[in-house]
């Protein structure tokens, strides 16, 4: 399989290097839209209802639908009715794309809008009675304002781009030249930073990325979380991690950081035979996974795969993730129940405490 196209951009030298050409402009968009938000030039529409962002920095995967997941369950068990909104990139029509059926599964009594539209759609979300928007990848997407900007950044690759095989520090550029969608100095917008896969580290690395993000953005809160294996499927049946110790898989994902996920399954033992990644997104086809197969090897897919191909009847293993916070959950717990009430909570109270006064 051809070298994915980050994997291309994180070599320096050559043709990419006239990258640099369009990824100036491209900053400096960015720089002069933001510019138009802060002065407020640019409105962004306000809801009756609080809205949480989780973003990020760059293009490709930091662990968004975990942390999903994990604020979702968060304000659940506080007793909000939240939505899910998000764009529904690659969607095809009025299905949900890849995520948006892991996170059907995932949270199953949680309602779902992917719109291009994020206005548009935290709309449909209020009138299906949500009270709090949990907006997915919203970072950039400023025309909605939030009550909470959470921002991810994957500890492995935090500016987007691997680190290069001749072992020089990762490339840290704007697109098209790296994976940034803007300048780093706009994670001070956030109202806190999520290093994900922080265990990924050395402690010393783990502690340069910190002393770097210090020096960028001051003042903004920093919390640590891990991405830690919760179950091997292998049909209906849910197994511990462990049980992939010794055995022969083939690694099959189209996700934006499938060496995160190779990492996992060789950290679990796994007799790994082959790595397949494809891009994000990528749409299966029944032949080009049965082309894999192989007696003996059974091929290991992540979750967000696993949605696309249940009905394309080639058998495989399917490890699930869960995010945990490993360090700052009480700041997250603070960030969360600072989180104002909707109209509608707000409605709901005042008229509870009339029938009681």
């Amino acid at each position: 399989m051809s070298a994915r196209p980050e994997e291309w951009l994180a070599r320096r030298g050559g043709a990419r290097e006239l990258l640099r050409v369009p990824a100036a402009l491209f900053g400096a968009l960015a720089c002069a839209r933001n510019g138009l938000y802060d002065v407020g030039l640019l409105p962004a529409a306000r809801l009756p209802a609080p809205v949480v962002s989780v973003g990020n920095l760059t293009v490709g995967g930091t662990g968004k639908t975990p942390m999903v997941v994990h604020l979702a369950r968060e304000l659940s068990r506080r007793g909000r009715r939240v939505g899910l909104l998000s764009r529904g990139y690659r969607k095809q029509h009025d299905s949900l794309n890849d995520e948006g059926l892991l996170l059907a599964e995932l949270l199953p009594d949680v309602p779902h809008v992917q719109d291009a539209d994020r206005v548009r759609g935290a709309h449909a979300l209020l009138q299906r009675g949500v009270d709090v928007v949990l907006l997915d990848d919203g970072f950039q997407h400023r025309r909605l304002a939030r009550d909470l900007d959470l921002v991810l950044l994957d500890a492995t690759r935090p500016w987007g781009l691997p680190a290069p095989d001749d072992g020089a520090a990762p490339l840290r550029a704007l697109l098209p030249r790296g994976l940034l969608r803007e300048a780093v100095r706009s994670l001070a917008r956030a109202n806190a930073l999520v290093i994900t896969r922080s265990d990924a580290l050395a402690p010393a690395a783990l502690a340069a990325l910190e002393a770097e993000l210090q020096r960028e953005v001051p003042g903004v809160a920093r919390l640590l979380a891990e991405h830690r294996p919760s179950a091997l499927r292998d049909g209906a049946t849910r197994l511990a991690p462990n049980a992939l110790a010794g055995r022969a898989v083939r690694l099959v994902s189209g996700i934006g950081n499938p060496a995160a996920f190779e990492a996992t399954a060789r950290g679990l033992g796994a007799d790994v035979r082959g790595v397949h990644a494809f891009p994000d997104h990528h749409a299966y086809r029944a032949d080009e996974l049965a082309a894999l197969a192989e007696p003996g090897v059974a091929l290991l897919v992540t979750a967000k795969d696993a949605v696309k191909l249940a009905a394309l009847g080639v058998p495989h293993l399917v490890l699930e993730v869960e995010l945990a916070i490993t360090r700052g959950a009480q700041v997250l717990a603070a960030l969360v129940d600072a989180l104002p009430p909707s109209l509608a909570e707000a409605r709901r109270m005042a008229q509870h405490e009339g029938l009681h006064g």
